[in-house]
């Protein structure tokens, strides 16, 4: 350990309580009255950090405003009509009306809940296969409607359960559990988690249904969430705008990445759903941006923790220690980031292979070896968003810790801070 993190600092004015003259630099999280409310920053802090957010903001807000859409989105991609009803009879039988033999297909007799056919029941067929769900009567199912008549079963199609009920219930576990432990900043976590979702369904979806490029939409969202998630979580603070602005360089960082890794390894971005959806459109899509944009979109959340906790550190750091330059303080922060990033990297990936494990497990049963497995169109668009990802956040670390020291040594540090 370096003599300067154990030797005694001296108080900036010389101040009361010589017992109190020695602080080491790593135990500012021990001090419990250094996390309270972010003190005011001085002016030419104001401004520094006015100065390297502005392009930041002035980009996101014009990119909503120049793709955001104006149009109707929802009726290119119009197809079944989503209705509910319950199933009251079924039984193995023929598929079609004329066959007497085999039981390849379950009939169903399903009471409508909703749609022109409320209230009567239809009689439709769901065939028995390994990849379709396996219904029973009582089940809440949900039918797509096609057009033609509505008492007809021929115009209907059963494609899943109804889940409503117990999503609803979980939701309201977890918002009670985050609220309990929280309290007002859980209901300002709970407001800003409401934002990012409005920002996904009113913004990032019509956009891109409506032929936007799915990157610049994702960077574009990713700045109005940043900004309006931080600030209304954490508060407007010097320490929220060095995250914001850690977070905002990190994901371009991974834009530019995963534009480049996913061109030069040729990922078209192109698998089952994704071809569902171009040919449910009806006309055509960036399959690529699509990717890189669910890369973006997808790195956001832990880049939120990253910064925001390194963030944290050097403001400690500083308050225990307002000895310290720009460099010693970055050292510091940085070391407090090492053992953070490698733990926040391991997170990422687990995530991304446990949304890839039946992928994982198809591959895995072809009789090829590891190498040709992994560079499969749906492995490697798996590996690019990983690495990329990862990539992005271990550069968080010190890009964040950088600007964070660079503010923080600029701040007036005042005698009653470090009592």
């Amino acid at each position: 350990m370096d003599d300067w993190e154990t030797r005694p600092i001296p108080r900036v004015t010389g101040g009361r309580h010589a017992k109190d003259d020695a602080l080491p630099t790593g135990h500012g999280h021990g001090h419990g009255h250094h996390h309270g409310p972010a003190r005011p920053v001085s002016q030419p802090v104001r401004r520094l950090l006015a100065l390297l957010l502005a392009p930041f903001a002035l980009a996101a807000v014009v990119g909503v405003v120049l793709l955001f859409p104006t149009g109707d989105t929802t009726s290119a991609a119009a197809g079944q009509q989503a209705v509910l009803g319950t199933i009251t009879t079924a039984a193995a039988g023929p598929c079609g009306v004329g066959e007497t033999e085999g039981d390849q297909c379950l009939i169903v007799t399903v009471e409508m809940t909703d749609g022109a056919a409320a209230g009567s029941d239809i009689r439709t067929t769901v065939p028995l296969e390994p990849s379709t769900p396996r219904f029973a009567v009582g089940d809440e199912v949900v039918l797509g409607y096609s057009g033609g008549d509505p008492l007809s079963g021929g115009s209907y199609q059963i494609v899943d359960f109804q889940r409503g009920m117990p999503l609803a219930v979980l939701a309201g576990l977890f918002a009670v559990a985050v609220l309990v432990l929280g309290r007002w900043q859980g209901l300002k976590a709970l407001v800003a988690l409401g934002l990012s979702f409005a920002v996904l369904l009113l913004f990032v979806l019509p956009a891109i249904l409506g032929g936007e490029n799915p990157l610049l939409v994702a960077i574009a969202a990713a700045g109005v969430i940043m900004f309006g998630v931080l600030y209304l979580t954490h508060g407007f603070s010097a320490r929220t705008s060095t995250a914001v602005l850690g977070t905002m360089v990190s994901l371009g960082l991974i834009g530019v990445l995963s534009a480049l890794f996913s061109a030069a390894a040729r990922l078209t971005g192109l698998d089952d759903q994704t071809a569902t959806l171009v040919g449910s459109l009806g006309h055509g899509i960036d399959t690529r941006g699509l990717l890189l944009a669910g890369i973006v979109i997808g790195a956001l959340g832990v880049l939120d923790d990253v910064t925001v906790t390194q963030t944290s550190a050097v403001w400690e750091l500083r308050a225990a220690n307002p000895a310290l330059g720009w460099r010693r303080l970055y050292a510091a922060g940085v070391r407090i980031g090492r053992d953070h990033v490698s733990s926040a990297v391991n997170t990422l990936v687990m995530a991304y292979a446990g949304a890839a494990l039946p992928v994982l497990l198809y591959s895995s049963l072809s009789d090829v070896g590891l190498g040709t497995i992994l560079q499969q169109q749906s492995i490697a668009q798996e590996i690019v968003r990983t690495l990329v990802g990862s990539i992005g956040l271990v550069a968080a670390v010190p890009v964040t810790t950088a600007v964070a020291a660079l503010v923080a040594v600029r701040e007036p540090v005042l005698d009653d801070a470090l009592e």
